[in-house]
């Protein structure tokens, strides 16, 4: 099954996996947050082929989620760091983090948490808030749609078809 492209969709979500491709690519960036900055540190920590971790780091190179900077002054290795952009995704891990947290261990099973550096306390849960403070869900949201723009669904004129062959003849 080919899969489909989404880049030039109107939402968001669609647009974003679209960019970051699969898996692999957030799990890359977890261990880039985690402090991971070389091909083998990614390699170990992930137990991924070579192959798939190069295409995989390419690609985040070339969205601009990574950078690299060289180890040595010859250049004859790279690290790759979190870019402004690659660092945006952290609210994404911390997302799927606390959705797998709540979702994917059973209640005595050990996991990982995430801890804050300067008080080794247990980060506190993302919250989304209204302007009132209160907690939003998706109960309490509603998408708006674009509407109204060329080349939307429902904008889209049908495709002209040929006029029908005449079976009569004269």
């Amino acid at each position: 099954m080919k899969r489909r492209v989404l880049g030039r969709v109107d939402c968001p979500v669609g647009r974003a996996l679209d960019e970051i491709g699969d898996w692999w690519s957030l799990l890359i960036v977890r261990d880039a947050f985690d402090g991971m900055r070389r091909f083998g540190e990614f390699q170990k920590n992930l137990g991924i082929s070579k192959g798939i971790l190069a295409a995989r780091l390419k690609h985040l190179v070339a969205i601009g989620v990574l950078t690299t900077e060289p180890v040595s002054e010859d250049g004859a290795f790279e690290e790759y760091v979190l870019t402004k952009k690659g660092r945006d995704l952290f609210l994404v891990n911390l997302s799927l983090r606390q959705w797998g947290e709540d979702h994917c261990f059973s209640a005595s099973e050990p996991h990982s948490v995430l801890i804050e550096k300067e008080n080794g306390q247990r980060v506190t849960r993302l919250a989304l808030r209204g302007r009132d403070g209160e907690p939003l869900d998706g109960s309490s949201t509603v998408v708006r749609k674009v509407t109204g723009r060329l080349g939307s669904a429902k904008e889209r004129k049908p495709k002209a078809t040929r006029p029908a062959k005449s079976t009569v003849r004269a």
